[in-house]
């Protein structure tokens, strides 16, 4: 199956791929004419392979640009929780597939991973220290602190509230994909929009194969804590090369949780001044700078 809603240059191709668990996932693939590298970028909540298509087709210039929707979200696999439990460490290991169907070196591979993605992603580099030559992720969670997470993400870490949040937003999810939370804690003169070629991807896909955007990321939050403390029991292993990045006016997750892990980890932490959570959609040219970066 072809997606022919996204006309460009550079060779764009959108399709599905069949992973080894036996789950297919959305992916949108954007072809450098001589690539230097890979890049892969990951969505966050309730976000969809449309969030990136300003910034792969920046970035493929250079590099061969891969994005994914996550199971759960836009038109990936969606399999019953009894087969598939949605948490990060399932993620993760769903990521590892991806890198090795899609055939991806990575020795020239940079991973940029934001908000769902990040964690997974983290959790996949503990075991496979050579997944990538760079990772980048922000705005997460990487630890349970619950007073640095935004009420609505803390109360999703429990019953009987997370079943009430999850009920409250697919009864709203109209407001939900038309993006009224990407600008969330952004002064009004920062306020922005996404493209309604995303919207309309994320509305068409809110509810797909029985299951919502929303249920999954409920899934995701039941096994939260239980993957954030193993990370956390593990973070001394980690050998990857990794890169923290967070948006300074970030409302869900405060940035001490990601200075946090960037001291912990003995890394570099950069914050993005003036950026709330998304910030490939708020200002798309600094995750290309980042990304650029780190083949350096």
């Amino acid at each position: 199956m072809t997606d022919t809603n996204i006309q460009t240059k550079p060779k764009t191709e959108i399709d599905m791929i069949e992973l080894d668990s036996g789950i297919s996932v959305r992916r949108m693939v954007v072809h450098a004419e001589q690539p230097k590298g890979t890049v892969i970028l990951l969505h966050g909540f309730p976000e969809t392979i449309y969030a990136w298509p300003e910034v792969a087709r920046a970035l493929a210039d250079d590099y061969d640009v891969h994005t994914f929707d996550w199971p759960g979200y836009g038109l990936s696999s969606r399999p019953a929780v009894e087969n598939f439990d949605y948490a990060p460490r399932t993620y993760a290991k769903l990521l590892g597939q991806y890198i090795a169907a899609a055939g991806i070196d990575r020795s020239t591979l940079t991973i940029y991973a934001t908000d769902i993605s990040a964690l997974p992603t983290l959790l996949l580099a503990l075991d496979e220290p050579d997944v990538a030559r760079r990772i980048i992720v922000g705005d997460f969670a990487p630890f349970d602190r619950p007073d640095l997470m935004h009420p609505m993400l803390r109360d999703l870490k429990m019953k009987p509230m997370a079943d009430q949040i999850r009920d409250a937003r697919n009864a709203a999810w109209e407001g939900v994909v038309e993006g009224k939370g990407f600008g969330a804690g952004l002064p009004p003169e920062a306020q922005f929009d996404v493209a309604r070629e995303f919207k309309d991807d994320m509305a068409r896909s809110w509810n797909h194969s029985g299951m919502t955007t929303m249920d999954a990321f409920y899934h995701y939050y039941l096994h939260f804590t239980r993957d954030e403390n193993y990370f956390e029991q593990r973070l001394g292993e980690m050998k990857a090369n990794v890169k923290v990045v967070w948006g300074e006016l970030d409302p869900y997750i405060v940035k001490a949780m990601g200075e946090e892990l960037a001291e912990r980890l003995g890394v570099e932490f950069k914050e993005l001044t003036g950026i709330g959570h998304y910030a490939h959609s708020q200002d798309p040219k600094l995750v290309i700078a980042e990304i650029r970066e780190s083949f350096l």
